[in-house]
């Protein structure tokens, strides 16, 4: 890692310069919150989908932390429930779009440019930011730590030729819960699949959860940080064309703690998994029917 990535990681870490203001989206027909900056106009916007059993609140540091760097940050805080319908909290998070273009935020000096606009979200809601995607052309796409939805993010992922931050956690990738690897391998635009080191798949969210409260993974601090540094850089990049921060939607950059994973690579070494693992052993079999035979 170059010492200026370094240093713009540790800077990207802290707070912004922007002091924030918090919205309520409920005044526009659309529960859910907004964060802005003081001021501002044109700015860019990202809209960002929750996590299955967690709610907008989960998410306020990282939405706020979006907001000190200049980007507005607003998420529908809608299907909370265990039976939550992903196709509902796309339509959702496109009207949060609709809502931070179509009215003046903040103390009414807040405005948003149509072009600079992004969907991200955690979980499940990382799938509905990509299903959303699909629906409207957008500037950038960030699927944090995407688990599986209904339909499937990857069945509409060869229709979006949008730029995408995929991030997963190293260990995390393979399991059932991730669909990151075929997300990023189906993905038609551009796509940077990175993992971090340590992360687990819940660690992104804050405060009291239902999740952790029945084992689903707990916040971790070090997780959190480092996705608001990553997400923060790749949307001032995208959204904004601030080169001081391209290294950020760059596959080829190096960053501590994380790894540029190839998604046709990791798929297919999936797949082979996969196979030998359905493939009976020989010496297993053979055991069994000896047994059997006594």
């Amino acid at each position: 890692m170059s010492a200026s990535v370094k240093s713009l990681l540790s800077t990207l870490t802290s707070r912004g310069p922007h002091r924030v203001l918090r919205g309520n989206l409920a005044i526009a027909g659309q529960p859910g919150v907004v964060y802005t900056p003081e001021s501002g106009r044109d700015l860019p916007a990202v809209a960002f989908g929750h996590g299955w059993l967690n709610r907008a609140g989960n998410y306020s540091t990282l939405l706020e932390h979006l907001a000190s760097w200049g980007i507005v940050a607003a998420a529908p805080d809608t299907e909370r429930g265990p039976l939550a319908s992903h196709l509902n909290l796309a339509t959702d998070l496109l009207t949060t779009l609709d809502i931070c273009t179509g009215v003046r935020l903040g103390d009414g000096t807040v405005t948003v440019h149509p072009t600079r606009l992004a969907l991200a979200g955690h979980g499940m809601g990382a799938g509905a930011a990509v299903l959303a995607a699909a629906q409207r052309r957008v500037a950038a796409v960030a699927p944090l730590f995407p688990a599986p939805t209904s339909p499937p993010a990857e069945s509409v992922a060869p229709e979006i030729d949008t730029p995408a931050l995929i991030l997963a956690g190293v260990s995390d990738i393979d399991s059932l819960n991730s669909n990151a690897v075929p997300l990023a391998a189906a993905w038609s635009g551009p796509a940077i699949l990175r993992t971090l080191e340590g992360a687990g798949p819940n660690g992104l969210t804050e405060g009291r959860r239902l999740l952790a409260a029945l084992g689903g993974g707990k916040h971790e601090p070090k997780t959190a940080r480092a996705t608001r540094a990553l997400l923060t850089g790749y949307l001032l990049h995208t959204l904004l064309g601030d080169k001081t921060y391209a290294a950020f939607s760059d596959p080829e950059t190096s960053i501590r703690h994380t790894h540029v994973i190839d998604p046709a690579s990791a798929l297919h070494d999936q797949e082979e998994t996969r196979r030998a693992a359905a493939t009976p052993d020989p010496a297993t079999v053979g055991k069994l029917v000896r047994t059997l035979r006594k």
